[in-house]
């Protein structure tokens, strides 16, 4: 009789789909995989309508650290749920804080943005990585509310804001490349967050730090988009990665050169590297995005398209093992650690015919490499053809030499300096 059923067309189509289903469903983790790549683990209910100020119970652990511990006695580890947490947030954008009201509020955060925990040893050291440029106010607000956030989570983090100088093209991806390198050179972080400077956290319960297994998609449920997912792979706004997590996936790619692209491209990488994305429950990972005109500089890029498509071939040799540079500052300022860097020029923007620029690179052309001396040809090499991805060994060395042509200064609370052009 079974051989009998299995021989109808019907009865093997359903054999073959339920196991293909079973199959499916394992490799995706199980339920709670899958039902998080559709987007509706909705998580525990929370009530929106009820916050709390994002300053509130600062108090108490500026009063945990007026009793110092022994330093001869290693300090306690964090309890794995901080006692601070307050819930839902209070997020308006009505005034722009000035960034001495932000360190009046923060009088615990050191010197670059550094915070640790006064009383026990933090679980995770984690890395807040912002990309930048001309966002001013966007940066006062993220800072005023992320510093007590974090504080209150009982991490040790440090921020790093990673400002694009000259006006040529954003480049996000490039710029997170960047900060991910510089960061790594300071403390041995064991998260990294990359973070949009426009996006501020709105529940204090979503945790800045990493899976230990999978990339983390962060800014689950953004006021944007109406406070859900628009599609499963959306890997935009805010993601973890652990440092080995981010070179699994050769870091982000550096030829996305204005808006849109970059984060399709990342959650292919994070799969080609035999990862998933894992997420918090919609209900925690709320974010309210500051809003804003569309920027100058970071138009819509019109080859995300082909450059998505050529993701599976190029993952490998684009991303941080070809990512080239030159740090111009460096800065120790009471918020946050800024870094002024040069990451070059988008190679498919064309200089208008017989402009200064086009004369120049057209007669940079000209000469050999060799006829000009290193520090000049550094200064003025003209923009990589598309189809090249990684630069020259030698060229990548030079550039980002740790501490070459770059200046480390303490300073105020001045706005981020415009690099040159």
């Amino acid at each position: 009789m079974l051989r009998r059923l299995l021989e109808r067309p019907c009865s093997l189509a359903l054999l073959v789909g339920c196991q293909f289903a079973f199959v499916a469903y394992f490799s995706l983790g199980g339920f709670r995989n899958l039902t998080a790549l559709f987007g509706r683990s909705a998580g525990p209910a929370v009530d929106y309508s009820r916050t709390h100020d994002v300053y509130a119970n600062l108090s108490r652990i500026g009063s945990a650290r007026a009793a110092p511990p022994d330093p001869a006695r290693p300090l306690p580890f964090c309890p794995e749920r901080s006692p601070f947490l307050v819930g839902p947030l209070t997020v308006s954008f009505a005034r722009v804080p000035t960034l001495e009201q932000i360190q009046a509020k923060n009088p615990w955060v050191q010197e670059g943005g550094a915070y640790r925990p006064p009383q026990c040893e933090s679980r995770s050291r984690t890395a807040v990585i912002v990309p930048h440029r001309n966002r001013e106010s966007h940066l006062g607000h993220l800072l005023y509310y992320l510093h007590p956030f974090l504080q209150r989570q009982q991490l040790h983090y440090g921020i790093y804001v990673v400002h694009q100088a000259g006006n040529s093209t954003f480049n996000r991806a490039k710029l997170l490349n960047v900060g991910v390198k510089e960061a790594l050179k300071d403390e041995d972080w064991d998260c990294l967050f990359l973070h949009d400077v426009d996006l501020i956290p709105e529940n204090d319960h979503n945790l800045y730090t990493c899976d230990p297994w999978n990339p983390k998609h962060v800014s689950v449920a953004m006021n944007k988009f109406g406070y859900s997912l628009p599609y499963p792979q959306y890997f935009g706004g805010v993601s973890a990665l652990t440092p080995d997590q981010y070179m699994k996936i050769n870091g982000f790619p550096n030829e996305y050169w204005g808006w849109g692209g970059e984060d399709d491209d990342i959650a292919t990488r994070v799969r080609l590297a035999g990862m998933k994305i894992s997420r918090p429950p919609i209900s925690i990972g709320h974010y309210k995005m500051v809003k804003h005109k569309s920027d100058k500089g970071n138009e819509e890029n019109p080859h995300r398209f082909d450059l998505l498509v050529r993701t599976q071939r190029s993952w490998t040799q684009d991303g941080m093992n070809s990512v080239s540079y030159a740090l111009l500052a460096k800065e120790l300022r009471p918020l946050y650690t800024n870094l002024t860097v040069d990451i070059g020029r988008d190679p498919r923007a064309r200089a208008a015919p017989g402009s200064s620029r086009s004369f120049r690179e057209e007669m940079l052309r000209k000469p050999p490499r060799g006829d000009l001396p290193l520090s000049l040809s550094l200064s003025l090499s003209p923009p990589r053809p598309p189809n090249v991805t990684a630069p020259p060994p030698a060229l990548a060395t030079a550039r980002v030499a740790h501490g070459e042509g770059a200046l480390v200064a303490r300073g105020g609370n001045q706005s981020v300096a415009q690099g040159p052009p």
